[in-house]
């Protein structure tokens, strides 16, 4: 979690929304991808870090799916994501911060818990560093106000 915080951090510094994601493999523990959101830089609405570590790993592995992997992000996931999440098969999803406004994993439509939902991770841990996630949001849009 502490690399998602450093993109994170790195998000702020270029005035996006501070979240960062990294993608470990299960086995060695290596964090394999990391990435922070660029949706403002890239004019692109999907630019979030999850849908960016994903893309990225997959595209260096020349692979769709990534069930050797375990995702860590700071902020808990939102619909597009979660979905992303589904179809690349991430092994294991770890939040920080919950999101009771976008968020669809413990919140909002609860995606992974959707019949719909072809793949659910072995494993969803929520509230890791949570408090830490959470500072750096609410001052970056504290000071947007």
């Amino acid at each position: 979690m502490q690399a998602a915080l450093e993109e994170a951090r790195a998000a702020d510094a270029r005035d996006e929304v501070p979240v960062g994601a990294a993608l470990v493999h299960s086995e060695s523990g290596a964090i394999v991808m990391r990435a922070s959101n660029r949706s403002i830089e890239t004019s692109d609405p999907s630019a979030h870090a999850e849908m960016l570590a994903i893309r990225a790993l997959c595209a260096e592995l020349g692979v769709q799916r990534l069930p050797e992997y375990d995702l860590y992000v700071t902020l808990e996931p939102c619909t597009m994501c979660a979905g992303a999440i589904a179809f690349a098969r991430i092994r294991r999803v770890v939040f920080g911060a919950g999101d009771p406004k976008g968020g669809a994993v413990v919140n909002g439509v609860k995606f992974f818990e959707q019949d719909t939902c072809h793949h659910k991770p072995m494993e969803i841990v929520s509230g890791l560093l949570e408090e830490e996630c959470g500072d750096i949001l609410r001052r970056f849009f504290r000071s947007k106000r």
